[in-house]
């Protein structure tokens, strides 16, 4: 199976829950990471609108970005679709409450990864594609110290950047 499992790196300590606790997701986004608390977007469609280094948590679904360099995502550089980038977020999904499990989470990633979200966004079935796929998921210092639940699922073209959105791309 082509899906990739990579885990957003999230340094989070005492003083940054304890910092969550007092100010929110603001101060923890600056915690997190270096980028700014989110994107500069078009109002009606959400859609970024000016390249921007955002915080992991700021990163929605349409969202267009390069790939990280290190492979860990802590930050992350997002662009308006019709620039050059690596790979886009085409859908999310929220995990139950309840303990952490890297299991549970890698098989509900690979189940709505890879499944109608993916049919539906793409317009070929997963088995049926070229294009890559690999999900954001919640770490267990994310999971038990901010509440994360949301799974992101992130596409990219194996060729190389694109300047489109892969939304429609049949292939």
């Amino acid at each position: 199976m082509k899906l990739r499992t990579r885990h957003a790196l999230a340094l989070v300590g005492s003083a940054a829950a304890l910092s969550f606790a007092l100010t929110g997701c603001s101060a923890l986004n600056s915690i997190l990471g270096s980028g700014k608390a989110d994107a500069d977007r078009d109002d009606k469609t959400g859609q970024v609108t000016e390249s921007s280094n955002i915080g992991i948590f700021a990163l929605k679904v349409g969202d267009c970005m390069l790939s990280a360099p290190s492979g860990l995502l802590e930050d992350v550089d997002v662009v308006p679709c019709t620039e050059p980038h690596d790979e886009e977020v085409y859908h999310e999904f929220k995990m139950e409450d309840g303990e952490y499990s890297a299991e549970a989470i890698d098989d509900a990633s690979v189940q709505n990864c890879t499944g109608d979200a993916f049919t539906s966004f793409v317009g070929v079935a997963w088995d049926a594609t070229t294009l890559d796929v690999y999900p954001i998921t919640p770490t267990q210092q994310t999971w038990d110290q901010m509440n994360d639940r949301v799974v992101q699922c992130v596409i990219s073209d194996p060729a190389g950047q694109i300047s489109v959105s892969l939304k429609g791309a049949a292939r």
